[in-house]
């Protein structure tokens, strides 16, 4: 038996499926056309490559993180991880200050009357520098003066009263005591006469009356005398007291007078000197500085990140005309002002010679020694993952992907890496503000082509 071809059994059974075919001009079944195959069964083949295709390029994307950004290798900063010896301090600008400053200030307000020096002079100690005027002040001093005058008087008066008193109550007791003396003198020679029978009864009986009388008299007048002086004495130190505070304000009056003359409180240069003759001041007001010659010491913001961080008695180095030199932080301001405190640093040792006031000092603050760590150098990339991720490039230095790390101190060079990276890797440490929700960065050759 004869197999048919394949093509004649497929016609055969299409014929079969849609019946015999008419002819155009009533010819036989064998001139019959044959149906088509469905549209979709023509296109299948392509839906399904492009679909396999579309499967392995998200299967590629997801290989990869998902997210892709392509960038220009010359528009990043690829740096790499090293092993060596950390050094843990922050880099910072100081300024050369004054060690010491006293400001001028007005302790009562007035009318500047003479102006004795100008700005920039060098000035000694307790020398007048400006003479103010304050009229009220002045008329308020006299007249306070003039009151104080005349309490002091009348306490003095009656200081003197007192003592005049002291005085008669003793002359009383010296008569009393003289009268007991004679008395007791004739009372003894008169009993004598009176035993025998010299002189009357009753001149001996008077005379031993008159002589008790007198001892009586002495005997109250000492004690009234006791009394009277412990009042005295109470009376005496309330009085002294009173006159003493008397005086004190009489000399603080005089002295409110004599602080409308300002001195220099230290030698030293004077700065920012403020007062011309004419100008009123207020009291409270400032009108200068005295500035300590040829004692400095450094001053240099820092910012609030290391606020618990810098303790005093830290070092800190810093170099002038190529010679190294180390200051140390003896005052720490804690007010914080736009983002940074303040720090006084005095210097070890002997000042350089030749510095200046207002001169800029770079210096490096000490937070502990060196130590041996892994690093990678800083750069803006911190400031954009806060320290917890990085991208690493790939060996092929093709793409770089990114990758959880854990970060460590900081100096202005290197950043600690204490986990996630290893040295000889390569990191971005360029700004990732464009890419920061990307998981792989591909790099393109410069201008724009592909690498």
């Amino acid at each position: 038996m004869t197999t048919p071809k394949p093509g004649f059994a497929r016609r055969e059974r299409l014929v079969h499926m849609v019946g015999p075919e008419p002819s155009a001009g009533g010819g036989s079944a064998m001139d019959r056309k044959l149906a088509q195959a469905p549209r979709w069964r023509r296109y299948a083949p392509y839906a399904v490559a492009a679909a396999a295709m579309a499967g392995i390029v998200v299967w590629l994307l997801a290989g990869t993180g998902g997210n892709v950004y392509r960038v220009p290798i010359d528009r990043v900063t690829i740096a790499t991880v090293t092993a060596g010896p950390f050094e843990d301090f922050i880099a910072v600008r100081g300024n050369v200050a004054p060690l010491h400053t006293d400001y001028l200030t007005t302790a009562e307000g007035g009318t500047v009357r003479k102006k004795l020096v100008e700005d920039g002079a060098i000035v000694a100690v307790g020398q007048p520098l400006v003479i103010l005027s304050n009229t009220a002040l002045e008329l308020q001093v006299a007249a306070r003066e003039a009151d104080t005058a005349q309490q002091i008087s009348g306490l003095e008066n009656t200081e003197l009263q007192v003592e005049q008193a002291k005085y008669a109550y003793e002359r009383d007791l010296l008569d009393a005591q003289h009268q007991v003396r004679k008395l007791k003198a004739t009372l003894a020679r008169d009993e004598i006469l009176h035993k025998g029978n010299a002189i009357p009864e009753a001149t001996y009986e008077a005379d031993k009356e008159d002589y008790a009388y007198e001892q009586r008299l002495q005997a109250a007048t000492i004690a009234s005398r006791d009394s009277e002086q412990k009042v005295r004495d109470v009376q005496l130190a309330q009085l002294r007291d009173a006159l003493t505070q008397l005086k004190s304000n009489a000399a603080a009056a005089e002295a409110s007078l004599d602080s409308l003359t300002i001195r220099a409180p230290m030698a030293g240069r004077l700065t920012a000197f403020d007062a011309e003759i004419g100008e009123a001041k207020a009291p409270g007001a400032v009108l200068g500085q005295i500035d300590s010659l040829d004692r400095y010491k450094l001053t240099a913001q820092v910012d609030e990140f290391y606020l618990g961080k810098i303790v005093l008695g830290q070092d800190a180095l810093f170099t002038i005309d190529g010679r190294d030199w180390r200051a140390r932080i003896a005052k720490i301001y804690p007010q914080v002002t736009n983002g940074t405190f303040k720090v006084d640093l005095t210097f070890a040792g002997t000042a350089p010679a030749g510095i200046h006031d207002g001169e800029a000092v770079d210096m490096k603050i000490e937070l502990g020694g060196a130590a041996r760590a892994v690093m990678l150098p800083d750069g803006p990339f911190y400031q954009d993952t806060g320290g917890n991720w990085v991208f690493v490039v790939a060996q092929d230095g093709r793409y770089a992907t990114r990758r959880n790390v854990r970060l460590g101190r900081r100096n202005p060079q290197f950043v600690e890496v204490l986990d996630g990276l290893s040295p000889g890797e390569r990191v971005i440490v360029s700004s990732y503000e464009a890419f920061t929700k990307m998981d792989r960065v591909e790099f393109e050759k410069p201008g724009g082509g592909d690498s």
